[in-house]
């Protein structure tokens, strides 16, 4: 198999309509209004109000899902373009196929998250694990590929659920990008119970059994099959490239790592990589004769801004590079690794995902509000499941008799009329849609939200 770039840019829309009516003057492109569509909708507004590493930090400075979200897109981006530049060099590409990349590249940035819960990859665990805990009997009676979508529930497979179904306005068909957009933001391609070992894009759950039958059109229509789209490497490379350098950045800001710290560390860890060698050395100078006079915290602050400036381009650019080194088997959908782990930047990276993960994400705070967004992401599907698994399949019943009734009447009126909508259609068991239902609001809520709600409905 080799995927074609005519083929992978698909303008196509899977929401039945009459052709496209656009206002006259308007000079975008379908992949332009699929940008604008994600920009607009609400699910990209609530990104301001989830967790990036700190949940319900009061510090307006510290990365918010949103801020993250502006920032991988702004990188993937870039990284299409050295990307595209180099392809049309070599006349593999056109400039309309190349502004398409990387307007898709963009998207599929602010996209990457959507789907993920309150309380940021803890919220993700804590949904996860309340299924088998608390309804392991329901979880019995539906077939494998059903019970392993709540049993391997993934934020990613969530976002794609949100963008085809959960958004709507007068239709089921959520945001209805088109495929082109669509397939690129799958960053994992395995339903379920698909899950493959030692291939990277097979590792986690890409769609659920309920988006099943959308994942098939989009894959035909853009020429994938089962393999990842290309521009899906890309973004995922911009992610790592931003996290690893953003997150010593907001810790250093929260007092957890001090500059000093950090190229101690990072020293020890790898040494002379000439990565890191490059990205101290070009910080430092950045502030040989400054300006304005810097001392103590103020300089850490700008030390550590410099830094993350220049990480995240040598990233970028080793990226780039490995892309169009595996460009081949890209194409042919078998390459199966990580484009940062395959670059002339992964000791770097991998240095500064390790320094992350043993100073900054285990700090006391940061902890201890995970502990606590479990405890109120399982108390909430406790309560709300009450709710759901008495609810009546008639939309038209609207009784708030029993507390079973009163838990059901507060879901979000949007997720009530999909979970109908899937029980009207008959093509998914009773039990999953009612599963799903809850999973659906909950990873709807922000983190404000869902402590405020916990706080409310608990008596806290």
């Amino acid at each position: 198999m080799t995927m074609h770039w005519a083929k992978l840019l698909n303008t196509y829309r899977l929401k039945p309509r009459k052709p496209s009516s656009m206002v006259s003057g308007d000079m975008r492109d379908e992949f332009d209004r699929d940008y604008d569509r994600i920009v607009y909708s609400t699910p990209f507004r609530r990104l301001q109000d989830k967790t990036q590493v700190f949940p319900l930090d009061p510090n307006d400075s510290v990365r918010t899902r949103l801020t993250h979200s502006l920032e991988v897109s702004c990188a993937a981006c870039g990284m299409a373009k050295d990307v595209c530049k180099r392809l049309l060099d070599r006349e593999i590409i056109t400039v309309d196929q190349a502004k398409s990349i990387e307007t898709i590249a963009a998207a599929c940035g602010l996209l990457h998250d959507l789907g993920n819960p309150p309380f940021g990859h803890s919220g993700e665990v804590a949904i996860r694990d309340w299924f088998p805990t608390s309804q392991p009997d329901v979880l019995k009676g539906l077939e494998e590929s059903f019970a392993k979508d709540f049993l391997n529930f993934d934020g990613n497979a969530q976002t794609l659920r949100l963008v085809t179904h959960l958004q709507i306005l007068a239709d089921y068909h959520g945001l209805d990008l088109t495929c082109g957009t669509l397939s690129a933001a799958c960053k994992y391609v395995a339903g379920s119970n698909e899950i493959t070992k030692g291939f990277h894009e097979r590792a986690k759950v890409g769609f659920f059994v309920s988006e099943r039958d959308d994942v098939a059109e989009i894959r035909a229509r853009t020429g994938t099959g089962k393999a990842r789209n290309p521009i899906a490497f890309l973004v995922e490379a911009a992610d790592d490239a931003v996290y690893n350098a953003v997150d010593l950045e907001d810790g250093l800001r929260k007092g957890i790592i001090s500059w000093g710290l950090l190229i101690s560390e990072l020293k020890g860890a790898i040494g002379t990589d000439p990565v890191l060698s490059d990205c101290i050395d070009w910080t430092e100078d950045r502030l040989k004769d400054p300006e304005v006079p810097l001392q103590g915290r103020a300089r850490d602050n700008a030390l550590i801004q410099y830094f993350r400036v220049r990480s995240i381009a040598n990233a970028v650019t080793a990226c780039a590079d490995a892309f169009i080194a595996h460009y081949d088997e890209i194409m042919e959908g078998a390459y199966h690794g990580e484009l940062v782990k395959d670059s002339k930047a992964s000791a770097f990276v991998g240095a500064c995902c390790k320094l992350n993960r043993s100073r900054v994400y285990c700090s006391d705070e940061t902890l201890k509000l995970e502990l606590m967004g479990r405890s109120i992401i399982r108390d909430l599907m406790d309560l709300f499941w009450e709710g759901v698994k008495h609810a009546d399949s008639d939309p038209e019943r609207k009784e708030t008799r029993t507390f079973a009734d009163k838990a059901f009447s507060l879901l979000s009126d949007n997720y009530r009329s999909v979970f109908h909508h899937a029980m009207d259609g008959k093509k998914l068991p009773d039990a999953y849609c009612r599963l799903q239902l809850l999973t659906d609001y909950i990873c709807g809520m922000t983190d404000t939200f869902a402590a405020g709600l916990h706080r409310r409905l608990m008596n806290g």
